[in-house]
């Protein structure tokens, strides 16, 4: 990646270019081609995808209509609250404030504006949050939101084009960026003037040299995201002198099906699972969060655990598709008993009966375990009982260009940039600086609604 005066003339000129096809960018796009700009999409991939389609597509929002259909009181104060908490007051009030506030706004365009059918996850709680606020599609994919933004960019003549990497930005004489180049699959290069530029390439979690200098304790994970995000914002940042935040932070998962690479909705511990290692224990407080699970699980033996539940708790987690896929692929296996289900993984069935006694022991008696976790309300474990075989993963990065409320990217001096954007991964998130203050769904609340207010911007 490079960083280049301005050529004299442009082939091409648009008001508003951006970088990156997943939901920050396609959101970005939609939002400023709304507000009456010429827009165009660069893509490096064939088709649009990045880590929103890895997900569960899942965006958390306070004081949305959704959640006065089902009768609960939010608002985006407690929502800040929330990802406060979680995160120790590490993140940027000001931004926490943006994103919080205009993300209400953002899921009624979505719902209103595009017609995404987005409705509330109202069984399950995820941890942090105090109340039920995440939205999704009906099949809760991150792919299927990826289409459907895709789907709306096509329907209202917003251009993504496909299969052109960005290499080079261009500044003016004031240093501000003016436009890009772009190299074809035949190796030939664009270059397109642009009003303003929007960095919506994700962040660097693909790229194990960036990984192994910024997040060494997660460095040997299985990396779970888009191998696209290789860090692109971070290297034109260091190049043109701007701000950078948090490089240490990401989302891990500690639930990701083994050898399966399926991801293992954190609603199987929320709702009462826990997990085990090979000899049949549990190790850690679970109903901390599933981003501090991937270290906690890689630490054990074979960096594996098993995470136990029933059939109960499998009726709500079908409404995910990567359950679905998982069940069929034979990931999760079903027992009529505890010493059953300890077969079918190999674990020690007197340890596992034990642990899973004292589990139901703490949940009955409404206290503490010895790991600090309460069970709360939730139903005991029964027959039949389920279990899959987990492993640890890095899935984004959280830290990456510091940017204003109103996502432009900031220079070293602190002094904010007038046509350089950034939104999504590339810029720095509201998770703090390492993975136990990533609030579930982090990602796409900054995705959609620093895409929005990026979009909505001016130069």
């Amino acid at each position: 990646m490079s960083v280049r005066p301005a050529p004299p003339a442009w082939p091409l000129e648009v008001e508003t270019l951006v970088i990156g096809a997943g939901a920050a960018g396609m959101v970005a796009a939609l939002s400023a081609h709304e507000a009456g700009e010429e827009v165009l999409v660069l893509e490096r991939d064939a088709v649009p995808a990045g880590s929103t389609a890895l997900s569960a597509g899942l965006i958390p929002a306070a004081g949305t209509a959704q959640q006065r259909a089902a009768g609960i009181a939010d608002d985006p104060d407690r929502f800040a609250a929330d990802i406060q908490k979680k995160a120790d007051g590490e993140a940027d009030p000001a931004l926490v404030a943006a994103l919080t506030g205009a993300i209400p706004e953002a899921v009624e365009w979505l719902t209103e504006g595009l017609g995404l059918p987005l409705t509330l996850v109202e069984d399950f709680d995820y941890p942090g949050h105090s109340r039920r606020r995440m939205h999704g599609l009906p099949d809760r994919a991150g792919a299927s939101l990826v289409d459907a933004l895709r789907a709306r960019c096509e329907a209202r003549g917003v251009p993504i084009v496909c299969e052109r990497r960005v290499e080079t930005l261009f500044t003016d004489a004031g240093g501000e960026v003016a436009g890009v180049a772009a190299r074809l699959p035949d190796g030939t290069v664009e270059e397109i003037g642009a009003g303003r530029v929007i960095l919506a390439c994700n962040g660097y979690g693909g790229n194990k040299t960036r990984v192994a200098r910024h997040m060494p304790g997660i460095a040997d994970a299985l990396y779970f995201g888009h191998a696209g995000n290789q860090g692109e914002a971070l290297d034109w940042a260091e190049a043109l002198g701007l701000a950078t935040a948090h490089l240490g932070a990401y989302q891990g998962h500690g639930n990701v099906a083994h050898p399966h690479g399926i991801l293992i909705t954190w609603a199987v511990i929320t709702e009462g699972g826990v997990q085990v290692n090979a000899d049949g224990r549990r190790f850690w407080n679970e109903a901390q969060g599933y981003s501090e699970a991937a270290r906690a699980v890689l630490a054990q033996p074979g960096g594996q655990a098993v995470t136990v539940f029933d059939a109960r708790i499998a009726d709500v987690a079908r409404q995910f598709a990567d359950f679905r896929a998982a069940e069929a692929q034979g990931a999760i296996k079903t027992a009529d008993t505890v010493a059953e289900l300890a077969a079918a993984f190999g674990l020690p069935a007197g340890a596992l009966e034990q642990t899973l006694t004292e589990a139901e022991a703490a949940r009955a008696a409404g206290a503490a375990d010895a790991f600090g976790r309460r069970f709360g309300a939730v139903a005991p474990l029964a027959a039949p009982f389920c279990g899959v075989r987990v492993t640890g993963a890095l899935f984004h990065t959280q830290g990456g260009l510091a940017v204003t409320p109103e996502a432009r990217a900031m220079r070293a001096d602190g002094t904010p940039c007038r046509r350089l954007f950034a939104t999504g991964g590339a810029a720095v998130g509201v998770s703090g600086a390492g993975d136990s203050g990533y609030l579930s769904g982090n990602g796409l609340l900054a995705a959609v609604a620093l895409g929005r207010i990026a979009g909505r911007g001016r130069p």
